[in-house]
């Protein structure tokens, strides 16, 4: 998608240095963190949002979710915790209209989150 931020991110049109990158996606360092780690990690493939997600996208899914793991291991946040948050559409805080994981820890993070 010519528009989007991310597709541009992935097409190396706008410069982002990755922390992860494989043939399905990459991961990178969000530029408004809300945590002391939190890193994106998106579908190389332009995917709106998890509720665009079809039965055929199931390896992508697992994989954005191992890398997320993987992303949390590289950070040093695996032992002491992270957590993995998906916004979907306006309702749910989505802001690009992307698939993204975001990776959050280095502190303690509260519940309910907001």
């Amino acid at each position: 998608m010519s528009d989007c931020l991310f597709c541009k991110i992935v097409a190396r049109t706008i410069p982002a240095p990755l922390v992860y990158e494989d043939d399905l996606v990459v991961a990178f360092d969000d530029i408004n963190p809300q945590a002391p780690i939190h890193t994106l990690v998106i579908p190389r493939k332009h995917v709106v949002s998890l509720a665009e997600l079809q039965d055929s996208d199931a390896e992508l899914l697992g994989r954005l979710l191992l890398v997320g793991s993987k992303v949390a291991k590289l950070k040093g946040i695996a032992e002491p915790g992270y957590r993995v948050v998906v916004n979907t559409g306006s309702h749910g805080g989505q802001s690009v209209f992307h698939l993204h994981l975001h990776v959050l820890g280095g502190r303690h993070l509260a519940w309910p989150p907001g």
